[in-house]
């Protein structure tokens, strides 16, 4: 399948993305709505609030200006003339009124205030005169103002009230201006945020739905399928460049898992084959040979203990290769090398010699890598003669703090076009003559990577192979008084 085509079934994926995007693009909007419209309200309360505390400022600067003004007057002038001057030669805001009550002189006003006395408000401040300033926003006919209270003392006598007025029509229109201003503002950026936000979850879940289709269609089919490069430089572009390279990484391991079984099943089918031959030409000559009988039973037995240890070997080899069940600790090398160079005196007879080795601690698997080492020794002794050297020898490198384990013999080596081949499962050399169940080296190779490792073959001082098991500083623990 082509990368990026959608597989069957694609219509109702796409209209189960699209009806996801579009529920959280409407809980996107929802959230949105309520925090603009919480701006827009505390934006119209702020202006609000400013705009009648400016009136309100201005209001009771006049009033403490009339107050200051009458007791200033002149001492032959009455209260009611000073008012009625005063109030003619200062101009007020437009819309604005003042009302001033004498309680022996009437009422002194100015034009257009006489609507005042038609609201509950002023009536009862005429009525009840208070004994500190009051400023309140209020209705007077259908005209919104703001308004001030204050009682009109001369010296410390109380001579009446003074009640001023802030037309607030034009505060009114303009705050409902910024309210639809605002309400306009919150709407286009809702707008633009959730379909923004929609877009951006529309192709998020595409490439979501892409994944979705392509892992549902491989347990259908092959491991062909893969997304494709989306164009994208961000966090969807990874995931779908990491699903891919999953892909990849699950394709490569079920083609080894079948190569894997198609070894097995190889390497198992030959002896199979001969046990089965030589039982079947038993049964039909019904011999009574006993040394016949005993040959054929011994084939037999012969046969199914390279099958058995094959099997075992490939059990080694699958344990090898599982790195999450290591059981790290930390191992001294000289002690670990020593006890291998132990065990391999009883192998054959070679001519085995012990090299230096560096005084350090190794955080390893001790049974693996100690079952990789004899592997070595063992693929060693197949490929030499009676008589024929061995050494087993580590080193340690100042330059990288790499540790090489070293296996050298002086059979007839590998050559350097087969060296990688020899590393892989149920290898034969060309034109060799060894014997073994071509897993020793895999399983040597299994061990190395599982120790974040690797194996390297070379030519030897010895005039045959080296093969060395090289491992990583971050396995190297601590350091003894000579590491060399």
């Amino acid at each position: 399948m082509k990368a990026g085509r959608l597989p069957r079934g694609t219509l109702g994926r796409w209209y189960r993305s699209s009806r996801t995007a579009i529920r959280l693009a409407a809980l996107q909007g929802l959230i949105l709505a309520v925090v603009l419209g919480g701006v827009a309200v505390t934006l119209v309360v702020t202006f609000s609030t400013s705009y009648q505390d400016v009136a309100a400022r201005g209001l009771v600067t006049e009033l403490e200006s009339f107050a200051t003004a009458a007791t200033l007057r002149p001492a032959n002038q009455s209260l009611e003339t000073f008012s009625v001057i005063y109030l003619q030669t200062h101009a007020l805001a437009s819309g604005g009124a003042v009302l001033v009550a004498l309680p022996h002189a009437g009422r002194v006003q100015t034009t257009g205030s006489q609507s005042l006395e038609s609201s509950s408000v002023v009536r009862s401040y005429l009525r009840s005169p208070p004994k500190v300033s009051h400023v309140v926003s209020t209705t007077v006919g259908a005209t919104p103002v703001e308004m001030a209270e204050a009682p009109l003392f001369v010296g410390r006598r109380l001579v009446g009230t003074v009640i001023a007025t802030a037309d607030l029509s034009a505060f009114a229109a303009e705050r409902t201006r910024v309210l639809a201003l605002s309400l306009a503002e919150a709407g286009i950026a809702l707008l633009a945020a959730t379909a923004g936000g929609y877009l951006l979850l529309r192709q998020l879940l595409r490439t979501v739905g892409r994944i979705t289709s392509t892992a549902d269609e491989l347990g259908r089919s092959s491991l062909d399928q893969r997304l494709g490069d989306q164009g994208r430089d961000d966090e969807v572009g990874d995931l779908a460049r990491t699903f891919d390279e999953m892909l990849d990484r699950i394709q490569v391991m079920i083609q080894a898992q079948r190569r894997l079984l198609a070894d097995v099943s190889h390497q198992l089918r030959t002896p199979l084959t001969v046990a089965r031959g030589h039982l079947e030409v038993l049964a039909r000559t019904d011999s009574d040979d006993p040394v016949a009988v005993r040959e054929t039973i011994e084939l037999v037995v012969d046969e199914i203990t390279h099958m058995s240890a094959l099997v075992q070997r490939l059990l080694m080899l699958g344990h090898a290769m599982d790195p999450e069940f290591l059981d790290i600790q930390p191992v001294d090398l000289r002690t670990l090398l020593g006890d291998c160079f132990a065990a391999a005196q009883v192998l054959d007879a070679r001519q085995f010699s012990f090299g230096p080795v560096p005084d350090v601690v190794l955080l390893v698997d001790e049974a693996k890598l100690r079952g990789a080492v004899l592997n070595l020794v063992a693929n060693s002794v197949n490929a030499t003669s009676e008589g024929d050297s061995i050494r087993l020898e580590a080193f340690f490198d100042q330059s990288s703090s790499e540790i090489s384990i070293n296996v050298d013999d002086s059979g007839p080596g590998i050559p350097p076009e087969q060296r990688s081949h020899s590393l892989e499962r149920f290898s034969r050399l060309d034109g060799g003559t060894t014997s073994g169940s071509g897993l020793g080296l895999a399983i040597v190779k299994a061990v190395s990577e599982a120790h974040d490792g690797r194996v390297e073959i070379a030519g030897s001082q010895l005039g045959g192979a080296r093969v060395s098991i090289i491992l990583p500083s971050s396995r190297l623990e601590r350091k003894g008084t000579n590491p060399s």
